[in-house]
């Protein structure tokens, strides 16, 4: 399975992670919960976004029909690469 190594190239607010995603907001919301896709960053009092290049790798792998288990692996990776930015 390939990492994107790409940097963000921009936050995406909810509302645009959603249109791309065809979830729901609780849809999304499950899919953290179940480590299917990578928590929010924190943008200010109510508002959080989530790395653009995070989500395109997400859908691609969704696209390329992988699997929860390796879309989860995923999700672990990008967070790594968060903390080690």
């Amino acid at each position: 399975m390939e990492q994107s190594t790409e940097k963000p190239r921009a936050l995406l607010h909810r509302r645009e992670v959603l249109k791309r995603n065809a979830l729901s907001n609780s849809g999304l919301y499950k899919r953290i919960q179940a480590g299917l896709f990578t928590r929010s960053v924190p943008l200010g009092m109510k508002r959080v976004g989530w790395p653009e290049n995070e989500v395109d790798a997400i859908i691609t792998a969704r696209i390329a029909g992988q699997t929860d288990d390796e879309i989860r692996a995923l999700v672990q990776q990008l967070h790594a690469l968060r903390k080690a930015a």
